[in-house]
């Protein structure tokens, strides 16, 4: 399988959404997952283009978690999983470039406090605890609802017209 980084895609929008402009942004791991997955072509060009921008601008940002998740997806639930050298590849390209936040004390802390405060799952309030620590002022995702504001977050589920 040949893994195209979507930094380099010209099948994907210019600008994904005019929110990135300016300020830091968060990616949640079903955007890396959709930008690679060409099941949905709409949801792929978005994805491709958010994280184009990110590596593009400076301004995106993963987590730890996000590469996890991502690298357990990408070798067990794509139609064509992808092989150990398109999973190094694609760690190289995007995934080591964009990832800033890792594990530490502090962080965990902060999920914690998170998911006390909101309900939200051990792994959601990670990546919203991650999000907020990079100081970021957006994430993007669609497994939160979109429109809400979370400690300091706005959620945006970039897939929604």
């Amino acid at each position: 399988m040949s893994v195209e980084n979507p930094a380099m895609s010209q099948n994907v929008i210019s600008q994904p959404l005019g929110s990135t402009t300016g300020s830091r942004y968060f990616l949640d791991t079903n955007i890396l997952v959709y930008s690679i997955d060409p099941t949905d072509s709409a949801k792929q060009r978005v994805a491709a283009g958010l994280v184009r921008d990110s590596l593009q601008n400076g301004r995106g940002v993963i987590s730890f978690q996000v590469v996890q998740e991502f690298c357990s997806v990408a070798r067990r639930k794509f139609t064509t999983p992808f092989s150990w050298n398109d999973l190094r590849d694609f760690f190289q390209q995007v995934l080591a470039p964009l990832c800033e936040i890792h594990s530490s004390s502090d962080l965990y802390r902060s999920c914690l406090a998170i998911a006390e405060q909101t309900g939200y799952s051990y792994y959601d309030s990670l990546i919203l605890a991650a999000a907020a620590s990079a100081g970021c002022q957006t994430l993007y995702s669609e497994d939160l609802q979109s429109g809400q504001m979370l400690v300091g977050l706005k959620i945006v589920n970039p897939f929604r017209g």
